[in-house]
């Protein structure tokens, strides 16, 4: 019998594979700069695909791929039309690949998100956003989620508009923020804050996703793991950012030897910013340590990057079979059978 996400919390550590809007972008499936889940319609094998790599990496939910998939992104592109059966697509598709997990049918879960509409001097704009929400919340609902994942808000009135839009339908909710280089909400919270009162109104996952590396993450987890009595989760981007470029949105690359068609890094050129997945697993026991319950990782990261955190946390993947072993390897390998001229020359290779 499939557990719940409380009950799964509850047993230990959940594994929350994202990333799909960079990875999907990277396999030629998606635009970057519009950045909308048409792949849910347009290519839906390449979808359930990557809904297979990362749950098979080790994710204990499939999310359905609709973030940026709301009324006002598919106005801008003119595809509107398409919003209702992009959103219950990619759901449909969540659950014929949850269903394939060997072990335990992983979860499915919905997935609402930031909307770049809201305005927090703007009533009419909450009232547009709160609607979007509500009819995004309802096909979750008829289409029969799990739960509902709310991410990657930079204001935590909109946040809190998601929340109860979730809870309208009786489902728990996921509620993750993105925190930009000003290090606070732009409606004035701090993520500890907003978390405290987003888990007091009744998210069962309160923390933060997206935008920020686990460097410039891991300090606000702690002080929100501090201010908050229920489960918290963390899903950082797998880049390198730092205190003086807390964000992923202005990293400079020292190293380009062209000209970017960009002012920044972001979103494309990001590739020699990427931590190793080692840097990622020291970073995911770290944020187990200290109490963080619901971990992942977000845009960029690869299924490879996920099962390192997964393991990293004591989690089996059902792809943990591939995982790096050098025992055979020519050059680093420790197998009496391999040659030693070649052994010795691991380190001029």
């Amino acid at each position: 019998m499939k557990r719940s996400l409380e009950e799964r919390l509850k047993d230990g550590t959940v594994i929350a594979g994202e990333g799909y809007l960079f990875e999907l972008e990277r396999r030629g499936y998606l635009q970057a700069g519009s950045f909308v889940p048409e792949v849910a319609l347009n290519n839906p094998e390449a979808l359930k695909q990557a809904y297979r790599d990362y749950m098979n990496a080790g994710s204990d939910v499939v999310l359905a791929f609709t973030y940026n998939a709301h009324r006002e992104k598919m106005r801008i592109i003119g595809k509107e039309d398409l919003l209702e059966p992009l959103n219950r697509n990619a759901i449909r598709l969540a659950k014929e690949v949850a269903k394939e997990h060997p072990i335990e049918e992983a979860l499915v879960a919905g997935n609402i998100s930031n909307t770049n509409l809201f305005d927090p001097e703007d009533a009419e704009s909450k009232q547009q956003v709160r609607n979007m929400f509500a009819e995004m919340t309802s096909w979750c609902k008829e289409e029969g989620v799990d739960f509902i994942n709310g991410e990657t808000f930079y204001y935590h009135e909109e946040a809190l508009i998601a929340l109860e839009e979730i809870l309208k339908q009786g489902l728990p909710a996921v509620i993750t923020l993105g925190l930009m280089g000003e290090n606070i909400l732009r409606d004035g919270y701090t993520v500890d804050e907003s978390c405290k009162i987003l888990s007091e109104k009744g998210a069962l996952v309160v923390g933060m996703n997206c935008f920020r590396g686990p460097d410039t993450m891991q300090p606000y987890l702690a002080d929100i793991r501090k201010a908050v009595n229920g489960y918290v989760g963390g899903l950082p981007i797998p880049y390198r950012t730092s205190e003086e470029n807390p964000t992923f949105f202005n990293l400079p690359d020292g190293g380009c030897s062209c000209h970017l068609p960009l002012e920044t890094t972001f979103p494309t050129a990001l590739d020699p910013l990427y931590h190793n997945r080692y840097e990622l697993a020291a970073w995911a026991k770290e944020a187990k340590e200290i109490g963080i319950n619901y971990i992942g990782l977000c845009c960029g990261a690869s299924p490879a990057m996920l099962r390192a955190v997964a393991e990293a946390v004591g989690v089996e993947a059902v792809n943990s079979k591939y995982s790096p072993d050098m025992e055979k390897h020519f050059l680093f390998g420790k197998d009496k059978t391999l040659k030693e001229h070649n052994l010795n020359y691991r380190l001029k290779a």
